[in-house]
């Protein structure tokens, strides 16, 4: 068993996800990496990983990978809600199956993901939450109406969270992203939506690696557990909203 605590990750098969596995597996962590593409976690090749095909709308699922991963590398003391899709779309004409599937994952999913370890962390009086939001979640943009909403969603529970589990030491953190080099744009179906992202996204140079928000996760974490860096807001330089 190693001697560093188990970091357990959802949405790792890409993106921020991905980049954070890497820097954790760097940094000599042993993880649990959890996401419903198994070919591309395995593909990560990473030592000490644990890997559970799991949607964080199966409740049951996540406890089980949980319990899993704890039994192999002891309990998990930070947890990345991370997973999350963005079908942007002009809402008038978005199938509201798209709306379902942003609301489960980005909302219900997040709050699964922080059922399956906040009462452990909570006993042990130690433990950080991460939770995925995006910049979306504190300004509002074009075509994003769900997806904004499922963001100021995580913020509200994540001040709330923080709040009420200040008083056992476990620390919730939130990110908020801008502009970052992943394959959000994967869903994406509203074709005048992607080309207005796309566009945008050039104007501002592009996007920046998630490797950068990553580096940002495995350091502030690494502070002493009485230290919290409440959010962290990372954009490319030249975006402005």
């Amino acid at each position: 068993m190693s001697d560093k605590p188990l970091i357990a990750i959802t949405g790792a098969s890409s993106g921020i996800g991905e980049a954070t596995a890497r820097a954790f597996s760097a940094a000599g962590y042993p993880l649990l990496l959890m996401a419903r593409r198994m070919d591309r976690m395995e593909a990560l090749d990473l030592p000490n990983a644990m890997l559970a095909k799991v949607d964080v709308r199966d409740r049951d699922a996540i406890r089980a990978a949980v319990g899993e991963g704890e039994a192999r590398f002891g309990p998990v003391d930070l947890m990345f809600a991370n997973a999350g899709v963005a079908h942007l779309a002009d809402i008038a004409t978005q199938p509201p199956e798209e709306w379902d599937a942003m609301i489960d994952i980005n909302t219900k999913g997040v709050l699964n993901t922080v059922h399956a370890v906040m009462g452990g962390m909570m006993q042990r009086q130690h433990g950080t939450l991460v939770m995925m939001s995006s910049i979306a979640g504190r300004k509002i943009y074009p075509d994003h109406t769900v997806y904004c909403g499922t963001k100021y969603f995580v913020h509200a529970v994540s001040e709330s969270l923080r709040e009420y589990l200040s008083g056992h030491n476990v620390r919730v953190q939130v990110i908020s992203p801008g502009v970052i080099e992943t394959e959000v744009l994967s869903g994406v179906n509203d074709p005048n939506t992607l080309a207005a992202y796309k566009a945008n996204k050039v104007a501002i140079g592009g996007g920046i690696g998630p490797e950068h928000v990553a580096d940002l996760i495995l350091a502030t974490y690494r502070m002493p557990q009485q230290a919290l860096v409440q959010e962290i807001v990372l954009t490319p330089t030249r975006q402005r909203h």
